[in-house]
């Protein structure tokens, strides 16, 4: 095998597997921001190493190997943490319970290939994602490489260094896991389409009554990194309307996006003509109701959707 030396050619090597590369370690570790730290390790990692692959195993194989284990370390060391949860600026109401995931953080679909199997809208979603970060880190790794990567179970073997009969087991455990805590694939439609944008309009109008009447019974809302989860709908209009109460006048601009595969919006507190990123907000809809709200409190994020990090609203359209 040729020995590659010039890093442009390494850059060149590597760069069909960087988009799928990322999406794995995001759904490893379920931050789009630690993916971006994992990818470059790997890169590091694999031109440091390059004249020790020996072609034994594809090229993309090698890097998969590299990642997967990069990540693993990563969460064995502990750095699968959220960033310090926001102190709400108002006495939320008492939440229903903790958030088990506050690191989680969403994946702009823009980022995505959707013809590559390996970004999967159902294995992209975030309930998937989420469910992923409650399993223990190999698991993860076996259903990630076996049962979205096609990987063989040697393979995942050699990947993670352990034996097949292991793999066997780390898979089925998994799967038991994943099918007790997921719904079906499903993809979205222009019926939830049109859902999501009754949601923002009535969002935006801080219209309480209007959104809640989009909610199934057993809703959820989450705000990560914050902790607070508020399950049904009392819970969820109860906050709705403190939060409305604090904003005193202000109020919320939402600009359409998508990630996960599911509708989502910029979202920006408006002050005056300027109105400032807060995060992004993710809708799960399931039969023309909205199940899930998950509102990142991350005013960065919207950037990584191709937002800008302020609007100002036209003076002669009195528009956004």
């Amino acid at each position: 095998m040729t020995i590659v030396t010039d890093e442009h050619a390494f850059r060149g090597m590597v760069q069909p597997h960087l988009r799928e590369l990322h999406v794995h370690c995001y759904r490893m570790l379920g931050s789009v921001d630690d993916a971006d730290d994992l990818l470059q390790e790997t890169l590091v990692a694999a031109w440091r190493g390059i004249d020790g692959f020996a072609g034994r195993s594809s090229l993309r194989t090698w890097l998969y190997r590299i990642a997967t284990n990069l990540c693993l370390n990563a969460i064995r060391n502990g750095r699968r943490r959220p960033p310090i949860a926001p102190t709400p600026p108002f006495e939320p109401p008492e939440p229903t319970r903790a958030m088990d995931t506050p690191w989680l953080q969403p994946y702009p679909d823009a980022q995505e290939d959707p013809a590559s199997h390996v970004v999967s809208q159902e294995t992209m979603r975030l309930a998937f994602v989420a469910a992923l970060q409650t399993l223990p880190p190999r698991q993860t790794a076996a259903l990630l490489l076996g049962d979205v990567l096609g990987y063989s179970a040697a393979e995942v073997a050699e990947i993670l260094d352990v034996r097949p009969t292991v793999v066997k087991g780390l898979l089925q455990r998994a799967r038991a896991s994943m099918t007790r805590t997921q719904p079906g694939p499903r993809a979205t439609t222009e019926y939830d389409e049109e859902v999501a944008r009754q949601f923002a309009e009535a969002f935006s109008r801080d219209d309480v009554d209007a959104v809640v009447a989009l909610l199934s019974d057993d809703a959820w809302l989450t705000m990560p990194p914050a902790t607070h989860e508020y399950l049904g709908r009392a819970a969820v209009d109860g906050f709705l309307r403190t939060s409305a109460r604090w904003r005193d006048g202000r109020y919320l601009v939402l600009r359409p996006t998508t990630a996960n595969g599911q509708p989502a919006f910029g979202c920006y507190l408006a002050s005056g003509d300027t109105a400032e990123a807060t995060g992004i907000l993710v809708l799960t809809i399931e039969q023309g109701q909205v199940t899930g709200i998950t509102r990142f409190l991350a005013p960065h994020l919207p950037q990584r959707f191709g937002l800008p990090a302020e609007l100002s609203r036209s003076p002669r359209a009195g528009s956004w």
